[in-house]
Order: structure tokens, then sequence, then C-alpha cells
């Protein structure tokens, strides 16, 4: 990768020491984020071959997509669509993978495939690789260090190095040259980062409302938050679009990401905290649907 091409890193700072507790429920994590996509056919086979997906239903306009059976992204075809620039919306979403030993495999499939990457970083809680897919959705796919590495460290420790690509593929010896055969079982959603009008008004929305703990902080850039001490789940930066607007209709664009709540107690105490803000719901089926104040919009699933 050429420096100073492609999105930024989307850790790519020095983080301020601003944590503050969850009241959202330890036990909270994220689900299936749904995208619009211009060419359906064209992102399966991009989201099979480069990304190692998997199609749990495909039918007409729609596609689920995940891995080991577990949903992770819904694709929904607007034939046409341009991707988004300019506006609020995605800025990227993070498949967190068990182990890093898979890590390495992908990054092997990368390179022997050709998947074109925007990105390769050392995070210290975290190594990452950063894609783009055809509509310009961002991806990440990551592998977190040992909790007990970066806890209670990460608003002073979170930050982008350059990743020793040379040592995570030392992970491999000589299976580097087999097949890949997709993502593992086991491979979650492990943070959805959004771009943001205003950073101080998502990290009331996301940390008064919601409940989430607000992790670091940098400035009026970017916040990082999350549930159960994690180092994010929710990241929100303003870097290409401060004061924008949501995308507008006929975008290659977020649809809404899923934050999976662990009991009809937790979600209740959320959309309470959540209207007292003013963010009443929409009574969406089959989950209630909550917008942020840079238009982003959220499902409240149960587990």
């Amino acid at each position: 990768m050429t420096p100073g091409t492609g999105p930024r890193d989307p850790e790519e700072l020095d983080t301020a020491a601003a944590r503050v507790g969850a009241e959202i429920s330890s036990a909270t994590t994220l689900g299936p984020v749904h995208l619009t996509v211009a060419d359906l056919e064209r992102s399966l086979g991009y989201y099979g071959r480069a990304v190692g997906l998997e199609v749990l239903e495909h039918g007409g306009a729609r596609a689920s997509l995940g891995a080991g059976g577990l949903e992770l992204v819904i694709l929904v075809e607007d034939p046409g669509a341009r991707p988004a620039r300019g506006s609020t919306g995605l800025y990227h979403f993070a498949l967190l993978l068990p182990r890093r030993r898979e890590l390495a495999a992908w990054l092997a499939h990368a390179a022997r495939d050709r998947v074109p990457l925007v990105g390769l970083s050392d995070h210290f809680v975290s190594e990452a690789l950063y894609l783009s897919d055809p509509d310009q959705h961002g991806i990440e796919i990551y592998w977190d260090r040992p909790r007990e590495h970066w806890e209670g460290q990460i608003a002073a420790r979170m930050t982008t190095l350059p990743l020793d690509v040379d040592d995570l593929l030392g992970e491999l010896d000589a299976q580097a040259a087999e097949p890949f055969d997709g993502l593992p079982a086991g491979t979650v959603m492990g943070q959805v980062h959004l771009k943001v009008a205003d950073v101080p008004d998502a990290v009331t929305f996301y940390r008064v409302g919601l409940g989430f703990g607000l992790m670091a902080m940098l400035g009026r850039q970017a916040a990082f938050l999350a549930a159960g001490g994690y180092h994010h789940h929710i990241g929100a930066n303003s870097w290409e679009s401060a004061g924008a607007g949501p995308p507008p209709a006929g975008a290659a664009a977020l649809r809404q990401a899923t934050i999976v709540l662990p009991d009809a107690t937790e979600r209740d105490r959320a959309l309470d905290r959540l209207a007292a803000l003013g963010h009443a719901p929409r009574d969406d089926a089959p989950d209630p649907v909550v917008v942020d104040p840079s238009g982003n919009a959220l499902a409240l699933r149960l587990a």
C-alpha cells in the first residue's frame, strides 16, 4: 500500500485517557450489518471469493452471508446505487477472527489471490487488515490480542503501528499454500465504525442513551465506545463527515447495524434512556430501530 492512499486507519490517533463506564449490559454484542449494494451478484462474488463469507440465504434482491452459520452481513440490491461520499454512514464494519493463525491464513489468501488491501495495522489491542468492497463499504478483518495484554490500557495505548507481516505469516509455516476455505466458524461482528457529523453528539447518543462505556476519545474527531470493558464495539469519527448529512436516496450505504442485547429488560432500559434524550425508536419488525444524530440506524435485537 502506498502511504497516503486509501481510507485512514480507524485507530490512527493518540487517544485521550477519558474512559467512562458503561450502563449497558456487559453481555451486549453486535449483530449483522445491512448494506445497500449496486449489483448483488457482483457483491456475492466479492464477499465469497475475497472476504470468505458463505451465503446463508439468497432470494430476489436480498442475500444473507455469514461464517459457521452465523449471520454477519445482509446485502440488499438497489441497481445503480453509487458509493456514498461526503456523508455520514459506515466507515467500516469489523469481522473478528478467533485466533491469530486464522488472520495469518486470511492474509496469505489475500496475497495469493490478489485481494487488494487498503491498510495493515497493529493497534496494540489487535492486529487488523483493511479492505473495501466494490461499493466502497469499508471492511476490517482482525484478531484481538489476549485481554490481559490491553485491559486498562486502551485510552493510553490504542494506536496505529505498521503491522509486522512477516511475524504474522510466521504463524503458518508450510500451511500458507493451503487453499482458502473461507472465514472460520467463530467469526463474529466485532466492531462497527461510523462516520458521524459531530463526535460529541454521537458520544451523548451512544454513551448516555444506549449506555456504552466511553473507552477513548480524540477531541472532537473520534471516539471509541464499548460494553463490558472491550476496547470498542462502536467507533465514531468525523474525519470525512464533519457537519455532513446522511447518504442520499439511491446511495450504496449502511442501511442499519445491529446491537444484540441479552434480554428484554436490558433493551427496555436502553430504549428508556434513548427516549429521555428524544430518540424514540421506529417500530420496525422484528426489532425496534433507533437512529443516531447523524442518521445511522441501529436495530436493537435480543440474543
